[in-house]
């Protein structure tokens, strides 16, 4: 009886010294939170002086523009977020990106029927230039990621897909399965591809070949000179320039 005693007051020990850990667990966790709470409004304080005293060169230099864009995305603070507020008011951010996302989708929905909602990055870049006339503020690449974030609401299926080495603007609801992205990948050099090719270099039976490029062209993305021989399909998205 003793032993068990002794065993039952041994785990009983063990159970407070468990207890004790745990909230000195529970202490230490809560101490570095707030320590980390801390140095997260110093960084965004820092980050606001920050942009104070650059706002010229973010507003003027794309590439500046997304290194700064980084920075923010590092510490949690989302200029996009909103088109009201410091960020906004301090360089009007918001207010370019959501601008900036509507001329993209009057040119994606203009030139929708033509490249069957597949537009060239490059293309669409040299198009908003074009739209936005030699005087306006210069944009990138970057800038344009970001502004079709904002058009993410409308539900429409605006967003950037990478095929190959090609980044598309896609402006239409689809899903690009594996097939598809394999397909496109292949005719991104000369801009097309034939069924033959697809066999000989996926090493696919002539019908999964057929099958693909035939779903391709009956959603616009494909075009098909059939006096080609063999008859080639022409990804519309990477020749159509404006």
């Amino acid at each position: 009886m003793a032993r068990r005693r002794a065993g039952i007051s041994g785990l009983q020990a063990q159970a407070r010294t468990n207890a004790d850990f745990q909230r000195v667990g529970e202490a230490l966790s809560q101490s570095q939170l707030e320590q980390l709470k801390s140095q997260l409004a110093a960084f965004k304080t820092n980050l606001e002086d920050f942009a104070l005293k650059y706002r010229k060169d973010i507003k003027r230099d794309p590439k500046f523009r997304m290194h700064f864009q980084r920075m923010c995305t590092n510490i949690g603070v989302d200029p996009l977020a909103s088109n009201k507020g410091f960020w906004s008011e301090l360089l009007g951010v918001g207010d370019f990106y959501y601008e900036l996302g509507v001329q993209i989708a009057e040119i994606c929905i203009a030139t929708r029927e033509r490249n069957g909602g597949l537009l060239d990055m490059v293309d669409l870049k040299r198009m908003l230039e074009r739209l936005r006339g030699k005087d306006a503020q210069e944009i990138s690449e970057d800038d344009i990621t970001r502004s079709i974030k904002t058009l993410k609401p409308l539900g429409n299926g605006f967003d950037v897909v990478q095929i190959g080495s090609r980044k598309l603007v896609q402006s239409v609801p689809r899903e690009l399965n594996a097939d598809f992205a394999t397909v496109l990948g292949l005719a991104q050099t000369k801009g097309c591809t034939t069924v033959r090719d697809v066999e000989a270099r996926l090493g696919w039976h002539p019908d999964r070949a057929q099958r693909v490029l035939d779903e391709l062209l009956k959603d616009g993305i494909c075009w098909l000179d059939a006096q080609a021989h063999p008859p080639e399909f022409w990804v519309a998205g990477f020749f159509v320039s404006q």
